[in-house]
């Protein structure tokens, strides 16, 4: 009798793991099994999913009214090249999403994709497309802010500001137009209201589309509430509100990047909902599919698809696996348990105990420059000096060691570096899903506090 396959850990220990892994030295465990905030390797060892791996896992993991919607997709159609046909998850999907985004997007159009990079480059395709169709031919340019992230693909990488990130591939990427992050922590002025700073780094906008010329410029990409690479600060009071009327007056679409901060994620379905702006492009993905699968999309306003039906009458831009039926069907099911079981309303409530508790446990700490976010999106900064917000030096490496001191514990968190000033400056985020209790809560400040209190002692 043939001897049994061995499994992948043991197949590991004899040769080099076939797969390109993000460090090509790592000895990662296995993952065979995830329960609801917790995720298990093959050792029998568990963790607590606190950064939702990337603020992907809104609905924690084996989650049954999603899995049990793409076997059931699975079992009537799995895929269907766009080209040729539509499918019922696909267009129930993009209605409910126009359906609840901002007003504008009423009689708007969505584009289902892959990953958030790739619906950022669809968003990207699609402004230009806009000023094409309208015969404005000169309008080619972006503008984006310092340190923001947008992708890994190369427009999307070009687009996004975070010189380490960029610098590999610099030969490669299109030049792109930047404003100032709105970053109050590390930007604010003595003597400066929050409100005050908001609209004096949303006027650097107008002074960069006046500097490549008001005709030359298509679009301002933004996260709503900064990502991975600032870790989860929010815009100042009134920051969007001014560059909204920036736009307008020049005649630039604003496309908003929240495919970290958006379905729920912040405590609203569109996060810019809570500025009372209304986007142009809105680029959403990860809580999109709570990763059960991949999916993403970039959706455009009335007023950005107007001129394609009134023009070509097509989008100039396809994927193989665009509108994936699978995909759309576990997608609708993650936004239709939303609304079942009130989870974005939970993610306040959560969001909350959450932003007390990192307070209570943390607030006082030497170490912790800022505490930061919305709803279930929250962020910790590291400081060696947190009087004069001086970072802690690059070759200590704080934000790994935070990293792997927090897994070996049993907690898997969501630290970056580099937040400071491309360079220096070491943050965590925090990403639970939305259906954790408020144990789960509780105990997920009692490990970080832990993991911070030991790689940085007071």
């Amino acid at each position: 009798m043939d001897a049994a396959p061995a499994s992948p850990a043991a197949a590991s220990a004899d040769r080099r793991s076939a797969v390109l892994h993000r460090r090509l030295d790592a000895d990662l465990p296995v993952a065979v099994r995830g329960e609801g905030c917790w995720l298990f390797d093959d050792a029998g060892r568990r963790w607590f999913d606190g950064s939702g791996g990337a603020a992907v896992s809104c609905l924690g993991h084996g989650h049954p009214a999603v899995i049990e919607a793409v076997k059931a997709q699975l079992d009537r159609l799995a895929f269907v090249h766009s080209a040729f046909m539509t499918s019922e998850p696909a267009e129930r999907l993009a209605r409910r999403l126009v359906d609840r985004a901002p007003q504008g997007f009423g009689e708007g159009g969505v584009v289902f994709l892959g990953s958030g990079s790739e619906a950022m480059e669809a968003a990207l395709k699609l402004a230009r497309q806009h000023f094409v169709e309208k015969g404005e031919l000169s309008r080619g340019k972006i503008i984006a802010r310092d340190m923001a992230y947008h992708g890994n693909t190369l427009g999307a990488l070009a687009t996004g500001g975070h010189a380490a990130r960029r610098a590999p591939y610099a030969p490669l990427l299109i030049e792109v137009g930047r404003a100032p992050a709105c970053h109050p922590y590390r930007g604010m002025r003595d003597g400066e209201t929050e409100a005050e700073y908001g609209l004096r780094v949303a006027d650097a906008l107008e002074d960069e589309i006046l500097r490549l010329g008001p005709d030359q410029v298509a679009a301002f990409v933004a996260e709503t509430v900064s990502g991975a690479t600032l870790g989860c600060v929010p815009p100042a009071p009134g920051y969007f509100r001014r560059v909204r009327e920036i736009c307008d007056r020049y005649g630039v679409l604003l496309i908003a990047d929240e495919v970290m901060c958006g379905m729920g994620r912040t405590g609203s379905l569109f996060a810019m909902a809570q500025e009372g702006v209304c986007p142009d492009i809105v680029v959403i993905a990860k809580g999109l599919g709570a990763g059960y699968q991949p999916i993403a999309a970039a959706m455009g306003s009335e007023k950005v698809v107007a001129p394609l039906h009134e023009g070509s009458k097509a989008l100039a831009n396809g994927h193989t696996y665009m509108s994936h039926a699978a995909a759309c069907a576990g997608a609708l099911a993650v936004l239709e348990t939303f609304e079942r079981d009130g989870l974005i309303e939970r993610v306040t409530l959560l969001g909350d105990r959450l932003a007390a508790g990192l307070a209570k446990r943390l607030g006082d700490h030497p170490h912790v420059g800022d505490l930061r976010g919305r709803g279930l999106f929250r962020g910790i900064e590291i400081v060696e000096d947190r009087a004069t917000k001086r970072p802690f030096p690059a070759e200590r490496r704080v934000a790994e060691r935070i990293k792997a001191e927090a897994f070996a514990t049993g907690l898997i968190c969501y630290p970056a570096s580099g937040g400071a000033d491309g360079r220096l400056g070491d943050h965590v985020l925090l990403a639970p899903p939305f259906v954790a209790s408020e144990g789960e809560i509780d105990g997920l400040v009692e490990m970080i506090g832990a993991v911070i209190e030991k790689v940085v002692p007071a």
